[in-house]
């Protein structure tokens, strides 16, 4: 008995952890999405009228478009989360109780081993360790590797490209993160945790 309780005590503080770490990770996103969207609005608003009035700035529709970017991802890591990822269940609803389950917990835990694949993949296109062989020079880390990440700049911004890319490290972070405290949830190793700031709705067809 002793023993029973000694090993789930560890499971539900993992569990708990888990969901601790994605519940403030996803009030990070909150913020950073509505930031993001005041700022396409501002942007394409400072377009309109610099364009009405004339005086064009060029540097705007490259902002924009790195800002919707930046949203789309952020919002998907979010959606994780949120479970507003959308589901086919022709053919689940018509499982029993238990294998309904185990379809849920296994389409979770696809989510969780795709977000650690575009971590791993990240990891081997932005090559941290070799630039930091290279003495973090990005000319002679492109010459080695001819991989020409760290040497490349935005078109009329002028900044550097791997600065927008961290979306994609971040993403795949943040989505396994919440992938996780997804999983736990439906593995029953925790109850569901209210999700704060968020006013969702019972949808069908909704994870």
């Amino acid at each position: 008995m002793n023993e029973t309780m000694t090993t789930e005590r560890p499971r539900t503080a993992a569990a708990t952890a888990i969901q601790a770490l994605s519940a403030g990770l996803l009030s990070i996103e909150r913020i950073a999405i509505m930031g993001l969207m005041f700022l396409l609005a501002g942007l394409i608003l400072l377009n309109v009228v610099t364009r009405y009035s004339g005086m064009p700035i060029y540097w705007i529709d490259e902002s924009a478009v790195y800002s919707v970017v930046w949203l789309t991802f952020i919002g998907a890591s979010a959606m994780t989360r949120l479970r507003l990822d959308f589901a086919v269940t022709m053919l689940t609803e018509r499982l029993s109780d238990r294998a309904q389950k185990i379809a849920k917990v296994t389409a979770t835990g696809l989510v969780v081993i795709f977000g650690l694949a575009l971590g791993v993949m990240c990891w081997l296109w932005m090559d941290p360790v070799g630039l930091a062989r290279s003495g973090f020079d990005a000319r002679e880390f492109a010459g080695q590797t001819f991989n020409f990440l760290y040497t490349e700049r935005t078109q009329t911004l002028n900044w550097p490209t791997w600065v927008l890319y961290l979306i994609l490290p971040l993403f795949a972070v943040t989505m396994t993160v919440h992938g996780l405290a997804n999983l736990v949830e439906d593995m029953g190793l925790a109850p569901r945790a209210p999700l704060r700031g968020f006013v969702l709705s019972d949808v069908d067809g909704v994870n």
